[in-house]
């Protein structure tokens, strides 16, 4: 038996930055919730794309190209849980994600895991429907609904938020990637907040940017608790992704997303849990196609730099192939296997 059910409405027309009362682009404690709920209740939450309606059915290459990232990640929330405090574990059911007709895939320069392989920018866009979604700009392939949430967490307190700022300042300082606090673009706008607040991009403990596909109806996020109420937040909603998301992006799209609570009083403190982690122990809503019936399994590199159709197959990798570790043994000469399941193309 499920408690109250909430919504949160955004109106599309307008980005974030226009909108802030019903969501924000950084993680920080201080940012006041939309609303209130009791361990047990749903809440429907309306989220934008990744990108906050900068990519349309009428975008052009020059306009991919041109991407403001600042705006990344609009999150709707956050959700005050009664109760929640430092120490609880926060059980977050994913009950429905309902996909919006229109998403998108691109390859911004610069951005992604393949970034120096394919230095253009590249565009497809997907038409959805039934269950399935369908693109002209890469034609002969219907990807199935497996949807998920890319980002979804809650705010760390202070003090975790301020030790992650701290150990992503060494990464960047010793050569690595980390997107520290920015207020250029940040929502709240407030220079109390923003100008401390964490950006989306990296997980942490309290999850975040994860892109775990397996993330869809029928499963359920544990996260412990670090800031009073929890403040959880959701955005950056897929259609379906493979793992890894290779080419930067999924199949972006806008959606209405349901999630139950259940607050686990304790149980992170009492359990030594520092950092979250999921969970499907019952029937799935959505069956997940965790091992295909008809696939290839492709050891190495699946495209090579000077492919003709190169864009389109980053695309299909980021949005269909699975990625798999299949060996470690001969270090430092390990496989990954690119598995491409053949269902989907028609």
């Amino acid at each position: 038996m499920t408690g109250t059910t909430h919504r949160i409405d955004i109106d599309e027309s307008r980005p974030l930055i226009q909108q802030p009362e019903v969501g924000h682009n950084r993680w920080h404690e201080d940012i006041r919730p939309v609303i209130h709920a009791r361990s047990g209740d749903r809440v429907t939450m309306q989220t934008r794309d990744a990108f906050d309606g900068q990519v349309t059915r009428q975008s052009t290459l020059d306009e991919i190209a041109k991407i403001d990232l600042g705006p990344v990640h609009p999150l709707t929330g956050p959700v005050a849980i009664d109760g929640a405090e430092e120490g609880d574990l926060l059980e977050v059911r994913v009950v429905d994600i309902v996909p919006a007709s229109f998403g998108y895939t691109v390859q911004v320069p610069g951005f992604g895991f393949l970034a120096d392989h394919f230095p253009d920018p590249h565009l497809v866009r997907w038409t959805i429907a039934d269950g399935f979604a369908e693109s002209g700009d890469l034609p002969g392939v219907r990807i199935p609904y497996l949807a998920h949430p890319g980002v979804i967490g809650l705010a760390p307190g202070r003090a975790l938020r301020e030790r992650i700022a701290k150990r992503e300042a060494s990464l960047v300082a010793r050569g690595g990637f980390a997107m520290p606090p920015d207020p250029v673009g940040a929502v709240p706008g407030d220079p109390l907040i923003a100008g401390h607040a964490l950006r989306t991009i990296p997980p942490r403990e309290v999850a975040g940017n994860i892109d775990i596909k397996q993330l869809n109806p029928g499963t359920s996020i544990y996260i412990p608790v670090s800031a009073p109420g929890g403040l959880f937040s959701v955005g950056d909603v897929h259609f379906a992704q493979g793992d890894s998301e290779t080419c930067g992006t999924a199949i972006e799209m806008r959606s209405e997303s349901t999630f139950e609570f259940h607050l686990h009083k304790g149980a992170a403190a009492s359990k030594g849990i520092r950092s979250f982690y999921l969970a499907r122990t019952g029937t799935d809503a959505v069956p997940y196609r965790s091992s295909p019936g008809r696939f290839v399994a492709i050891p190495g590199m699946p495209i090579t730099a000077d492919d003709e159709n190169h864009g389109g197959d980053a695309t299909l990798c980021s949005v269909a192939v699975d990625l798999k570790v299949s060996e470690l043994v001969d270090v430092p000469n390990f496989i990954v296997t690119a598995f491409l399941p053949l269902e989907i193309f028609v």
